[in-house]
């Protein structure tokens, strides 16, 4: 007579496609609907694997089970037996359980208390088998559930007092033991093919297994980094992006790992227009920004991200393909529903560009040929980061937030200064300037106050001016004719005054507007500069109607420019010859005592508007064109000047020789020009007045 624990320990559970119930459930809403749910049960059976399924209108949802670690079972340990007598001994064994408190670890089962049935550990290597035994077959077996787990020693049986948690001890085994058995596999295995198989078995298990644990999906994840960094230039590429495919599943619900991220950057290096990286790569990246991500913590992360966007770039009309991605990522509707897509598109954007300056300041190279591709290639890299912020600037959602992260100015100064780049972003602060809210509009503005913002920045003599004023002064419109027409805002640019003149010089409309506010609200700072201010007004036909029609309102103006013209006058560096003469021959500057044109572009021609100017003590002509001509015109008429600033200037011993006649000079700055010791000495005995001389860095030095 065959035991019947060994008849079923040969059989195998068989229940595929069975059916065990069917319900109908009938819901009805005001009386006159009526909807008809069909709920099926089925349980499937693969090897020692059983899965309870639930059909709900044809769509199959399978039961899901948390991962045990420990617990309370009921254990029996039977020898395997070799004849018919071990038989029939060994099942009265099975009338008696044990009680313990089992746990799960790293490489074997093992009890808390380690006496009886589980006085040593069960070695999932050792495991041979686990199945649901089917409680028909057993003795004694109302309300009680068991698994049996055969080893290469003996059987044991757990025995628990539900189903649910038969199959969730079941399925928690099953993890540990394949872990186990993956873990060992993968570290040992020496072949690429090999390898490949492994880890595909190994995320398939994973995938179908219904255990719901975050360690589920992070063991492959982890073990596959780890492969990965050890094998990263031992892999042939069809491992590399078969690995890439099999790894998808896994990433639809988890974040790549660093390891994982440098594996994907590599393939975009390498292979940027590989399908690839569009069929697999795209979904990461969307999840990745849609969720909060702390790329200073992940930072290699924000790299993938940033090699995945160079490779999208060298695609087919690459910059269209950016620009596509961005708005699929917004959505079609007029807000985005993932508030933190626009920080982190603007963080990889912010940190490709830095780094793009920081390389190309580190960068060495042999030969002009590399450095050409070399610039070549890199330049490409920044108008795609660039056009993605134009783009993101194109939303009117994202635009008020995108204008706060920026407002900072958040790049370095070689960009401010890099004709490409500030032709792009441009247009982002274009469109921060033409949006009507003021909150948007008013980002152009400093951050704080005493914080240079984007209006310094393109002002005339900003840095990242590169139009002559022309997007200030759409700033400038936007800003006096809307919100900033108020006398806090007209005093703080009084820094801006010599910018504004010049363009009012050149009859800029919005600068025109400006300085007659100014005037009106009583907002520039001293007498000096309303003087200069009134003369600028004076110099257009169209700034003498505006002036006219302030000194309407403002009586003292009158009496003020009466007084005579001011006495200090410095012009911004993008000024010419023909501004100076336009603005000196405007007005009363009889008193002017103090010039400065430094870092202008005027020349020696700006000499013949200078000797018209006999109270002048002061000239600063520092980094100019001025040159020995205008020295001997200046020399014979400027007799009472007593600090002249001719550093870096194209003048010569020629010229400097005319300066022997200006017997009044206190200060002269010679630093960096084409002086000879000769001449320099000439100079000290020709000025009995002269103290102070800078000759650093000429040969009389």
């Amino acid at each position: 007579m065959e035991d019947p624990l060994e008849e079923c320990s040969r059989s195998s559970l068989s229940l595929n496609g069975i059916d065990t119930r069917d319900s109908n459930y009938i819901y009805n809403q005001n009386d006159n609907k009526s909807l008809k749910t069909t709920t099926n049960f089925t349980v499937t059976n693969t090897s020692a694997t059983t899965t309870f399924c639930m059909l709900i209108n044809g769509r199959r949802i399978q039961q899901r089970y948390e991962l045990l670690i420990d617990g309370l079972v009921q254990v029996c340990r039977v020898p395997h037996a070799r004849n018919i007598i071990e038989k029939i001994r060994f099942s009265r064994f099975l009338r008696r359980w044990e009680d313990h408190h089992i746990n799960l670890v790293h490489n074997e089962i093992i009890s808390k208390i380690p006496e009886g049935y589980m006085d040593r550990p069960i070695l999932y290597s050792s495991i041979e088998d686990i199945s649901i035994w089917s409680k028909t077959k057993m003795i004694d077996s109302d309300c009680h559930f068991y698994l049996r787990i055969v080893t290469n020693e003996c059987v044991y049986f757990l025995q628990v007092n539900t189903i649910h948690l038969r199959d969730q001890w079941l399925y928690s085994i099953q993890w540990k033991r394949n872990k186990s058995k993956f873990e060992r596999i993968l570290r040992s295995a020496n072949r690429p093919e090999i390898l490949l198989r492994e880890m595909t078995n190994m995320i398939d298990f994973a995938m179908t297994i219904p255990i719901e644990n975050v360690e589920i999906h992070h063991f492959p994840l982890e073990i596959i980094s780890e492969i990965l960094q050890q094998q990263q230039f031992n892999l042939p590429r069809f491992v590399h992006e078969n690995v890439i495919v099999a790894l998808a599943p896994l990433l639809e619900k988890n974040y790549p790992s660093p390891e994982i991220c440098d594996f994907f950057t590599r393939h975009c290096r390498d292979s940027p227009r590989s399908h690839i990286v569009i069929e697999m790569f795209t979904p990461v990246i969307q999840r990745i920004l849609k969720h909060n991500t702390d790329f200073g913590k992940y930072p290699r992360m924000r790299i993938f991200i940033q090699e995945y966007l160079i490779a999208l770039n060298s695609q087919n009309d690459g910059l269209r393909a950016v620009q596509d991605f961005i708005k699929r990522i917004h959505g079609p509707t007029m807000i985005c529903p993932f508030p933190r897509v626009l920080s982190n598109f603007v963080s990889v954007c912010l940190a490709a560009i830095y780094n793009f300056f920081e390389d190309r300041k580190n960068f060495k190279y042999e030969d002009k040929e590399t450095c050409r591709a070399y610039e070549e290639e890199t330049e490409c890299q920044l108008v795609c980061y660039t056009k993605m912020l134009e783009t993101m600037s194109t939303f009117d959602d994202w635009r008020p937030h995108l204008g706060l992260l920026l407002q900072s100015i958040p790049f370095p100064d070689e960009a401010l200064s890099h004709d490409r780049f500030i032709e792009i972003f441009k247009n982002v602060v274009k469109h921060f300037v033409e949006d009507t809210r003021c909150e948007v509009h008013q980002t152009v503005l400093g951050i704080r106050e005493g914080k240079e913002g984007w209006f310094e920045m393109f002002c005339l003599s900003g840095i990242a001016c590169d139009d002559d004023g022309e997007m200030f002064s759409l700033m400038l419109s936007k800003l006096i004719s809307c919100c900033c027409r108020k006398k806090r805002f007209l005093i703080s640019i009084n820094k801006l005054l010599p910018a504004l003149m010049l363009l009012a010089l050149r009859e800029n409309q919005s600068s025109l507007e400006t300085l007659c506010a100014m005037l009106d609200l009583d907002a520039v700072e001293n007498r000096d500069n309303k003087l200069q201010l009134i003369s600028t007004l004076q110099s257009t036909s169209t700034g003498l109607k505006m002036y006219a029609k302030v000194c309407e309102r403002q009586i003292a103006l009158r009496e003020l420019q009466q007084k005579g013209g001011p006495r200090k006058l410095t012009l911004p560096s993008r000024s010419t010859d023909s501004d100076l003469a336009k603005l000196l021959s405007s007005g009363s500057f009889g008193n002017l005592e103090c010039l400065s044109l430094a870092f202008t572009n005027v020349t020696s021609a700006c000499a013949e508007q200078l000797i018209k100017l006999p109270a002048l003590r002061y000239l600063n002509l520092w980094s100019t064109q001025f040159g020995d001509a205008g020295l001997e015109l200046i020399s014979e008429h400027l007799n009472r000047l007593q600090v002249l600033n001719l550093c870096e200037t194209p003048v010569t011993d020629k010229g400097l020789a005319y300066l022997t006649c200006m017997k009044m000079l206190r200060k002269l700055n010679l630093n960096s020009t084409h002086l000879s010791p000769l001449t320099f000495e000439t100079l000290k005995e020709k000025l009995p007045a002269l103290q102070e001389c800078d000759i650093r860095y000429t040969d009389a030095w």
